[in-house]
């Protein structure tokens, strides 16, 4: 698919979008497919009624603006993302019906779109950045994980379980039955219902939950404690070390360990910097992203939640009851992320613009072919699939936004945390406001009271 951007002055652009005949031809397919199914010929079932049939009973004209209808408006946001541009509002389509199901077809689209942002220096930008630093306690944490990994199992008397124990059980659920299923309770194999319930369960006692099953139906889950066991830890010293790891000594494995977490800390930190570098020219820019594309996403996001929740054993209802929040303040929170995720696209793609930021075929490629050796697919059919689908040009702008960040995050002024909350805390006259006056929304703040 080509596409071609016109300028037309106060944010609005003419998109003139290239469909190719193979595209025109799928579309009318799955038109025929939807039509067929709702129009009654004698002669013919419901739905199976052939293409040239259906042509002459229902018309040419009626079946390509069927097609054209269903599909124009995935043509048009994949020729957007394609060429960029971020609509505000709906797009006011023109065209012509396809003159045949196989032949290019062509239309237009005029829609405002996102003002391009006019960027501030954003080497002046101060952004706090934190120092990973690992208290002695974690690493004690992480050494009493290790020291877990080797311990041995002793039977319990004379008291309950607990987390951490090992429990051989009994379960009995419909339909099923395991006898003699040995679980660390805490370890995430079972239910957190039913975790929960065997927490002071003695051994010969039994537990009843109801799990979730589906939005209306639960099922009755029994397990009965036939041994309690506990972890009994080896001691942290050399020996122990030299068992569980390539180290001659506890200390050498403890600095190892530490320095393992210092590692995961400071990558973690450094996402987090670089996402308080972007959030930071988006407020200094004053980008506030709205429209079709910000809703769109909101719907993404809601539909990715559904879809979370539901392999939770959970509905969207549930998930609201536990967390305490309205389904609308969970589509303003959605929506208010949707609406920074898109603001930081219109940043960093004119951090691209300005910094004259391409990316190549070959970068693209060398991508993909790093992909296709892990999954051990085919190189060239899939750079064809994504040719094809739109997922190479997706693809590269998503390499280019990357790159955008890299050069925003190297060019910003780093400053300690420590420094940005002493200046935060420091009053100054511009912090009094009276307590009545209006509240600036920004995407990624709390609606105002």
């Amino acid at each position: 698919m080509q596409a071609q951007v016109e300028e037309l002055g106060d944010s609005k652009v003419r998109l003139t979008v290239e469909v190719p005949g193979a595209d025109v031809k799928h579309a009318v397919e799955h038109a025929a497919t939807d039509l067929a199914g709702t129009v009654k010929i004698p002669g013919f079932r419901q739905g199976k009624v052939p293409l040239t049939i259906l042509k002459q009973r229902i018309g040419k004209e009626r079946l390509y603006a069927e097609a054209v209808e269903s599909h124009i408006g995935g043509w048009f946001w994949n020729a957007a993302a394609q060429t960029r541009i971020h609509p505000v509002e709906q797009p006011e389509y023109g065209y012509e019906l396809p003159e045949g199901e196989g032949r290019d077809w062509r239309f237009t689209a005029t829609v405002a779109v996102q003002a391009k942002p006019e960027l501030p220096d954003w080497s002046t930008l101060e952004v706090p950045a934190a120092e990973p630093e690992i208290p002695a306690e974690l690493v004690e944490q992480a050494l009493q994980e290790v020291q877990a990994t080797a311990a041995d199992l002793a039977p319990v008397d004379g008291r309950p379980a607990q987390p951490g124990d090992v429990l051989v059980l009994d379960l009995v659920m419909p339909g099923d039955a395991r006898r003699d299923y040995a679980v660390e309770v805490g370890g995430g194999r079972l239910a957190p219902e039913l975790e929960q319930a065997l927490v002071g369960v003695s051994a010969g006692d039994s537990a009843s939950v109801e799990i979730p099953v589906s939005e209306r139906e639960t099922s009755t889950v029994v397990a009965k404690v036939k041994e309690i066991h506990e972890k009994v830890l080896p001691p942290a010293d050399d020996d122990f070390a030299r068992k569980v790891s390539e180290f001659d000594s506890l200390e050498e494995l403890r600095s190892d360990l530490e320095s393992d977490l210092r590692e995961q800390l400071a990558a973690e930190l450094e996402g987090q910097f670089r996402s308080a570098a972007v959030d930071t020219l988006v407020r200094a820019a004053g980008v506030n992203a709205q429209g079709p594309l910000v809703e769109v996403r909101t719907r993404e996001l809601l539909n990715g939640l559904a879809r979370s929740v539901e392999r939770r054993g959970l509905s969207l209802e549930q998930y609201l009851s536990l967390s305490g929040r309205t389904a609308q303040q969970l589509v303003d929170s959605l929506n208010a992320e949707a609406a920074l995720s898109v603001a930081r696209e219109v940043v960093l793609e004119a951090v691209a613009d300005r910094a004259g930021i391409t990316v190549s075929d070959d970068d693209v490629e060398e991508v993909v072919r790093e992909q296709v050796e892990e999954l051990d697919d085919d190189f060239d059919a899939t750079v064809a699939r994504l040719r094809e689908t739109g997922g190479y040009e997706r693809l590269r702008e998503d390499l280019r936004l990357r790159a955008a960040l890299d050069r925003l995050a190297a060019e910003v002024k780093r400053i300690p945390i420590e420094l940005a909350e002493a200046r935060e805390s420091i009053w100054t006259p511009e912090k009094e406001k009276p307590e009545t006056s209006a509240k600036l929304w920004t995407p990624g703040s709390k609606e105002p009271a």
